[in-house]
């Protein structure tokens, strides 16, 4: 019961043989193109181990709009989060962007695990902060950055998560209006941004779809 790649990092600590145990406790769940997996603020029950296909993750503002904050795939995982407050509520609404499938881990089998191995509440500690990190930087981006290069950058890390390469067509699914959240920025802007992207022929959009023509290019435009 595992995704081909490797494990989930969460469960690198574990032998195999207890690895293998705490995955025999999950129960596979399948998921249609824009199902929910959870809302937010709804009792924290499981942690999902995404074995294949593609989440989004959205949260709700002040003004009560929603807004994606990032998207997940195979190896990712989700929940782990709200299995850590005080209060066990989820923090954000997860949907299938296509069909997608997890394994979902109960929440007393996740602190079985926790308190039987000291190496997994490490790495979790580990992981809230690479998830502090990559806000942070997300932010710094946001207030010091271009638009153009968030954009590409954004581009960039969604082919990776869709199987692009530089040789290759990649299909993102997602809406311009998804992309200008993950972005931090409006839709019209991006949209300016996309459209000379478009005609410069490093990508090609469609209805909720946006093609990766030329992902080579879009590295040079946002180096490391």
């Amino acid at each position: 019961m595992c995704f081909t790649d490797g494990v989930w990092r969460l469960l690198e600590p574990l032998r195999a043989e207890e690895r293998e145990a705490f995955l025999a406790l999950a129960h596979r769940r399948t998921f249609t193109r824009n199902e929910v997996l959870c809302h937010e603020g709804d009792p924290a029950d499981s942690l999902h181990l995404v074995e294949d296909g593609h989440l989004s993750v959205r949260g709700t503002l002040a003004s009560g709009a929603t807004a994606t904050f990032s998207v997940l795939s195979a190896s990712d995982y989700v929940g782990e989060l709200a299995l850590l407050r005080a209060d066990r509520r989820r923090t954000a609404t997860v949907v299938a962007l296509e069909p997608s499938r997890t394994l979902a881990v109960a929440a007393a089998a996740f602190d079985g695990l926790r308190s039987r191995n000291p190496g997994v509440e490490r790495i979790v500690s580990t992981l809230l902060a690479d998830r502090i990190d990559d806000l942070s930087r997300r932010l710094l981006e946001t207030m010091y950055e271009s638009l153009d290069r968030r954009v590409y950058r954004r581009l960039v890390e969604l082919a990776l998560a869709y199987g692009g390469a530089d040789d290759t067509v990649t299909v993102v699914p997602l809406s311009q209006g998804q992309l200008a959240d993950l972005v931090g920025a409006t839709r019209p802007p991006v949209n300016q941004v996309l459209k000379r992207l478009a005609d410069r022929r490093v990508l090609r959009l469609g209805r909720a779809r946006i093609e990766i023509l030329d992902l080579a290019e879009l590295r040079r435009r946002c180096p490391a």
